[in-house]
């Protein structure tokens, strides 16, 4: 008989360490269960560390960085301390289904093209509303996307599984062999955008990103950063010019830079401005300002490096 699969959870906590335990007790009911937990904590104001010994938790370590990471520098992280033939990435607040993990595995059993496995997610407030049910294709025009099914009822109308564009950072099982020729995460972004670009790299290097519609979990959206504030307003802004500049080159390139300083970015200045949401507007002109002074050499390194300290109004 062939070993089975590990699999090893990499889920991020930041001043959230109830959530994260409401998502560690879903795990209990995992039906497949050659797994570890590794909950990385981003420099919250409490260590979660008491409170998630409190809930005997099998195979949960956590692993306190002395600094707030983002979402990417947390998983990578996570990533060197973890030791999964699969990695799968989980928001901490969501909350996984029973046999969750033997339908995120059977794509990559079936298929050695596959290097990345998604769950349909719906939302954890709306259990029959939908998430992400894979991602339309982006524009390289406008460098926009949305996933498919957003805030539909579920009428099994995305029960079809098959390849998709970009995978879902909320949940996204990657096989071992992708890190190894596409790198880790890209730490620049801090948050936001980052999984739009790891999925690129990974099409790239020549592996499919895979919708399983048979896998479930439940997504408590935006606690983290919450439904609108400066700080997501700034990383939305920077890091979707950033993912372009990162991307896409010549004639495209041009033709979003074009769309994008002459009318979207005016279009969420206007907004702000006449709401007189003056934090919101210096967000979006410190996410400018970013791009202006940050540059990609030849060989896809930063120039000056990109130092990963959260912003802050």
């Amino acid at each position: 008989m062939s070993r089975l699969p590990f699999v090893s959870f990499i889920t991020i906590n930041y001043n959230q360490a109830a959530v994260t335990c409401q998502m560690l007790d879903s795990t209990r009911l995992l039906t497949y269960r050659n797994f570890e937990v590794i909950v990385v904590d981003n420099a919250s104001a409490e260590d979660p560390t008491p409170l998630i010994a409190q809930g005997n938790y099998e195979g949960v370590r956590v692993i306190l960085s002395d600094k707030n990471l983002g979402f990417s520098g947390g998983n990578n992280v996570g990533i060197k301390a973890a030791k999964g033939d699969y990695y799968f990435f989980l928001n901490n607040d969501t909350v996984v289904t029973p046999d969750l993990l033997e339908q995120l595995l059977q794509p990559f059993q079936k298929d050695p093209t596959v290097g990345v496995v998604c769950p349909k997610i719906r939302f954890f407030d709306h259990p029959n509303v939908i998430q992400y049910a894979g991602y339309h294709p982006l524009s390289k025009y406008t460098g926009r996307t949305w996933a498919i099914g957003l805030e539909e009822q579920d009428h099994g109308q995305y029960d079809v599984s098959g390849p998709t564009h970009f995978a879902h950072g909320a949940a996204m099982m990657v096989k071992k062999e992708v890190l190894a020729k596409t790198g880790t995460w890209e730490e620049s972004y801090f948050l936001y955008y980052e999984e739009l670009d790891w999925s690129a790299r990974i099409r790239r290097a020549g592996f499919q990103i895979y919708y399983q519609a048979q896998a479930l979990i439940y997504h408590k959206e935006s606690i983290s950063v919450g439904k609108a504030n400066p700080m997501k307003v700034y990383y939305h802004i920077r890091n979707r010019l950033w993912f372009m500049r990162r991307n896409t080159q010549g004639w495209p390139l041009f033709v979003f830079c074009v769309y994008y300083f002459l009318l979207a970015v005016p279009k969420a200045f206007m907004v702000h401005l006449l709401k007189r949401e003056w934090p919101y507007l210096k967000a979006i002109k410190e996410a400018i300002k970013w791009n202006w002074q940050h540059h990609i050499k030849a060989n896809g390194s930063i120039d000056p490096p990109v130092e990963l300290i959260p912003y802050r109004v």
